[in-house]
């Protein structure tokens, strides 16, 4: 099996990745991450992640990459992670009662052959009718300050919401690992078999 880096310092990235059981490491980047002018959240996503993976394949030779980028869409402009109490609050007073649309880019590069498979998936998130009390309680509990949409889904954010729509709920946490196993089936390796 050739070796398996995901290109990506995120937490979140790693402990989802570590569900497959597979030997992974992982490397930062280090890529330009401005959108292009008219780029569309989903070809926004796809470019990242793809240029994701190929900064790190080409420091490692004959190894297989994934990259992964993320996006939120609410009222038709993307929303990234707010950074600060203040923002987090606008973010989710916009979102309250309203559906957020969650575009992943993923990225799957085979430094052996140069195969590259790329993919956008998307992930709905339907809030409920949210009061600033609630907001307020909300964002100074789990402070969300580096998660695009100011929420953490895997832990308190999950009771902003009125209900999830999508194939893979991984994917809101920023890798779609039904996809991902896809793709690496493709390149010879079965998570199941793999061992």
């Amino acid at each position: 099996m050739p070796a398996l880096i995901l290109a990506s310092t995120s937490p979140y990235r790693q402990a989802l990745l570590e569900k497959l059981g597979l030997p992974f490491s992982c490397m930062a980047p280090e890529i330009d991450e401005t959108p292009l002018q008219q780029e569309s959240a989903q070809e926004l996503v796809m470019r990242l992640a793809s240029e994701k993976a190929k900064a790190v394949a080409a420091k490692n030779p004959q190894s297989l990459v994934i990259g992964s980028d993320q996006v939120c869409v609410l009222n038709h402009k993307i929303t990234g992670k707010p950074l600060n109490r203040e923002n987090a609050i606008a973010q989710l007073t916009e979102a309250s009662g309203h559906c957020i649309t969650f575009y992943t880019g993923l990225c799957l590069y085979n430094g052996n052959n140069g195969q590259i498979d790329t993919i956008c998936e998307l992930f709905k998130v339907h809030f409920r009718q949210l009061t600033s009390v609630e907001i307020a309680a909300y964002v100074d509990k789990e402070q969300p300050w580096y998660c695009a949409g100011s929420f953490k889904s895997e832990g308190l954010g999950i009771t902003l919401f009125e209900r999830l729509e999508g194939r893979d709920p991984n994917t809101l946490i920023g890798l779609p690992l039904i996809a991902l196993n896809q793709m690496l089936i493709q390149h010879g390796i079965n998570p199941l078999t793999v061992g």
